[in-house]
Formats: C-alpha cells, structure tokens, sequence
C-alpha cells in the first residue's frame, strides 16, 4: 500500500518539534484503514487561521479543533499510479492543548484522534450531530471506527 500525505504549518507558526512524526502515522492510519493511493494534506494552524476557514467554509465565527475539506478528485501520474486526492486537513495547535485537557488525556492522543477524525472525514465518513464526548460512548459509524483506530495506535507515540 502506498499514500502521499503532504504535512505543513500555517506561514510564520513555529514548526512543532514533532512535525516529523506525523506523516508515517497518518501513513500507518491510512493503511489500517485500507486506503490506498491516497493524496492528502494536514496543515498545523493557529486559532485565528482555523477559526477563518471556519467562518468562510462553515459559516461558524469560531475556531475548532480539526477541520476537513474534501477533494475526491482522481489522476493518474506519469507512471501509470492512480491516485485520489482524498483532500486536506487542518489542525489547530491552539486548541490541541485545550482539548487534551478537557478529555483528560495527553496531547499524544488527542493528536492522534484528530489525525484519524480528519482522515475518517476526508473518507466520506460524517458523524451528524453526534460528537466525541467524555465518558459517552460513540454510537454512529465513523466515531465507532474513530474508537477501533485510537485502540490499535493506543501506544503509538507522536509527541
């Protein structure tokens, strides 16, 4: 199985020390999942970047935790490989912190979640109305999934 995953941070953000670390397990995720030929990006933003792509793209005057934005497009490169632009991903450092802390978990984890949540919705998955939410267990399909993954990469480090 193969996936390109582009992984940057918002011009002028300080590069977070574990920047590295995110491509092979967004690689790892996309594998476990059974996604291949995957093109995707993950962006690491500030609050006031991600709450703008929140208020032009959704229409909500907030910032968030991770946002997706589908692609779905298809194109073969010049070695014959196809590939689906699956889409990007932002996520915000600002509130990586602040959700880590509400959950009661590390920001290891909390990372994690929100790499796998972004994949999961650049995937056609859509949770509705149902969120994550401390000590309620997930109902609908994609935060069931979500759940299945955070299990198998429980002891995989990124931060």
């Amino acid at each position: 199985m193969m996936n390109q995953i582009f992984v940057s941070c918002e011009d002028g953000l300080e590069e977070p020390s574990w920047i590295n670390n995110i491509e092979p397990f967004a690689q790892k995720v996309l594998e476990e999942a059974g996604y291949d030929g995957e093109e995707i990006s993950i962006l690491f933003c500030s609050d006031p970047m991600i709450k703008e792509l929140n208020a032009n793209y959704r229409n909500i005057d907030a910032p968030t935790d991770v946002l997706s934005f589908e692609n779905g497009e298809e194109y073969t490169d010049e070695d014959g490989k196809e590939w689906f632009q699956a889409g990007d991903i932002a996520i915000s450092v600002d509130t990586l912190p602040k959700n880590a802390e509400y959950f009661e978990v590390s920001q290891n984890e909390e990372l994690k979640r929100l790499i796998i949540h972004g994949i999961l919705h650049l995937n056609g998955y859509d949770h509705g109305e149902e969120h994550v939410e401390k000590g309620v267990e997930p109902k609908c399909e994609m935060l069931v999934l979500q759940k299945d993954l955070m299990e198998k990469f429980e002891s995989y480090g990124l931060i």
